[in-house]
């Protein structure tokens, strides 16, 4: 009887000592500033999809990470323990969660996923490395969507003795067949270094690695640098026939930045359907907005600053052209933090704190979002607070989300 009562004695402290936890979190929460957005053109539903995350600082002496969603701030304390445990997750991946979660158990990097109407597939390296050569299998993983019916398995990467590191950057389901590529660091057993593109066609029905291709194949060595780069993917887990890939190669100085050799880097295009590798002409679609756009499967899209205003520009995967250059209603300020994301037809465009040689301005943060195609303004809000004595407060943006 003594050991049941020790234990309920022991459960009722740890239940009080979790609600006192709360209690202090939730009143020291209370006490922070919240802030949201004043409309000052259109309609706030726009917010609706608009996830902001950022931290609340006062000098060296606080800090606190927050999220501001549907134009509620949300403070990291006031949330549960469970929450805070396992850390913000990408958009897709939680709702791919809610949805297929015996599947997508410990898969959590949305480059590895494929999805269709009938199908979500999956596919990573899977590595362990000792004395510079890598034992490395690729987990694979469909879910037939109709049944439910899940195929998992491991399957040993070709030539892995030669591989340090495998990347997956993209995974595609093309005529019944995975295609997974992949960024590797080769070991060249000497001073040299080699960088590749490998494409994997993968047999699921039959387990096996069908065919491995290396679509771009980089030596140099240091002080020379080889990197690839890609557009930003704003639909990394949906069909696309066409992936955009950067070839860049520098210099590394001792007493200075990365210096790019321009002439000798490329843009190059892959087609999934036809399987061509193409090299895109430079007067056709810049280095700069390759490595620096958005890409959704069919266009490519550019923000850049010109003569004062923000620019969208729109470029045509299939056509290779562009097709649409739209001025923003918003005035472009060299030294103010801007994040931009496009989704649902429309460009997000948030305006942060305004660094000046180092010295950070505290001031409202301002969101514009705008129809892509016409750059007519859908919405325009500043952020307010709702405490007076917040002055000594600031704001810091860290990421601009749209579900």
């Amino acid at each position: 009887m003594k050991r049941y009562l020790c234990s309920i004695i022991i459960g009722m402290v740890v239940i009080l000592s979790i609600g006192t936890y709360y209690v202090k979190v939730a009143s020291s929460a209370s006490s922070l500033p919240k802030y949201t957005f004043k409309t000052l053109e259109g309609s706030d539903k726009e917010l609706d999809p608009v996830i902001i995350h950022a931290s609340l600082q006062n000098g060296s002496n606080f800090y606190e990470p927050l999220t501001i969603e549907s134009n509620t701030t949300t403070y990291e304390s006031e949330k549960s323990y469970l929450e805070n445990l396992t850390g913000r997750q990408n958009q897709q991946i939680e709702t791919l969660v809610k949805e297929h979660r015996s599947f997508m158990r410990g898969k959590d990097s949305i480059s590895s996923l494929y999805e269709d109407d009938d199908f979500l597939a999956y596919a990573w390296v899977n590595s362990d490395g000792e004395d510079g050569e890598m034992e490395a299998k690729f987990d694979i993983g469909l879910l037939e969507k109709k049944d439910e019916e899940e195929t998992s398995f491991q399957i040993e990467l070709p030539n892995q003795g030669r591989i340090l590191n495998a990347d997956v950057r993209d995974v595609q389901l093309v005529h019944s067949k995975l295609q997974v590529l992949t960024m590797n660091d080769v070991n060249s057993n000497n001073e040299k270094q080699t960088k590749e593109v490998h494409l994997y066609t993968i047999d699921v029905a039959n387990k096996k690695v069908l065919s491995d291709k290396t679509l771009v194949s980089e030596t140099f060595t240091y002080p020379d640098q080889v990197d690839f780069e890609m557009p930003i993917d704003l639909t990394p887990s949906q069909p696309n026939n066409m992936v955009f890939i950067s070839l860049i190669k520098g210099v590394n100085h001792e007493d200075g930045p990365f210096e790019e050799k321009l002439k000798e880097s490329k843009l190059l295009s892959y087609n999934y359907e036809t399987e061509k590798l193409e090299t895109v002409k430079k007067e056709l679609l810049s280095l700069d907005m390759a490595r620096s756009g958005y890409a959704d499967g069919k266009n490519l899209y550019e923000v850049e600053m010109k003569s004062g205003k923000y620019r969208i520009k729109t470029f045509d995967l299939s056509s290779q052209t562009l097709k649409n250059d739209t001025e923003l209603d918003i005035a472009a300020n060299k030294k103010e933090q801007d994040f931009a994301a496009i989704k649902n037809g429309r460009v997000y465009f948030l305006l942060g704190n305004e660094v000046d040689q180092d010295v950070l301005t505290n001031k409202p943060a301002t969101l514009l979002i705008a129809d892509i195609k016409t750059g007519k303004t859908l919405y325009k809000g500043e952020t307010v607070i709702n405490k007076k004595n917040s002055k000594s407060f600031e704001l810091i943006i860290h990421e601009l989300e749209i579900k």
